[in-house]
């Protein structure tokens, strides 16, 4: 499952250990979008899909029973929160059709851990705000897209539609679990989409909460 002793996975390990257990219940009601994400994959019959940074498996789960004729991946650099994965996935009976691995967002290669050569949809729930090296992560997930494919992200907007003091209570309270949306978010889709000729549509939701985007394959 690749190398627990990497200093990011033993981060993740740390801060997950034992707020996984607690994760989907508490992460409901603010990590708004992810289905959104799911519904806009459309993966057609044998389709490869990827989630980069899987966390729990609640996402592969939810897309697996919405595109019961593709293919499901995932992976994620902390082994206690694939722990919790691969029992999720074993109990909700789709241990069949989810495979999942440990592997690092910032550089990792679909053939090494899944023998694919791309996948055609890829997608990453919530994940940069928790990587240091985020705009990594974009450029590596862009590279590994089959022809045709696209890549999905939803993650913290700047929240524009709110009070100032909600948004400052709202990204206080993130930062105590490493969480740090960053605004240039947007501008770094379009430059990954730019320098991969790549068509970008980038929307915001609930008034500025979450941003949504794909990037497609042309």
């Amino acid at each position: 499952m690749g190398d627990p002793r990497l200093p990011a996975a033993q981060s993740m390990d740390r801060i997950y250990r034992y707020q996984r257990h607690i994760y989907d219940a508490t992460r409901r009601n603010f990590l708004l979008g992810r289905d959104a994400l799911i519904a806009a994959l459309r993966a057609p019959d044998g389709a490869t899909v990827v989630e980069v940074g899987c966390g729990t498996a609640r996402n592969l789960i939810a897309a697996a029973r919405a595109y019961p004729n593709a293919k499901f991946y995932g992976f994620d650099i902390s082994a206690v929160m694939l722990e919790t994965a691969q029992a999720s996935i074993k109990s909700a009976g789709l241990a069949g059709r989810i495979a999942i691995s440990q592997g690092d967002a910032t550089n990792f290669d679909l053939k090494s851990m899944f023998g694919l050569n791309g996948a055609d949809r890829l997608f990453i729930s919530y994940a940069l705000s928790m990587i240091p090296p985020w705009q990594q992560v974009l450029d590596c997930s862009s590279r590994q897209m089959a022809p045709g494919g696209s890549l999905h992200v939803v993650d913290f907007g700047q929240l524009e539609g709110y009070p100032t003091v909600a948004k400052a209570a709202l990204y206080a309270w993130l930062a105590k679990f490493d969480v740090h949306p960053s605004a240039a978010l947007p501008a770094e889709l379009r430059r990954v989409a730019a320098a991969n000729q790549l068509d970008a549509s980038i929307e915001t939701l609930y008034r500025g909460y979450a941003t949504l985007a794909v990037l497609r394959r042309k």
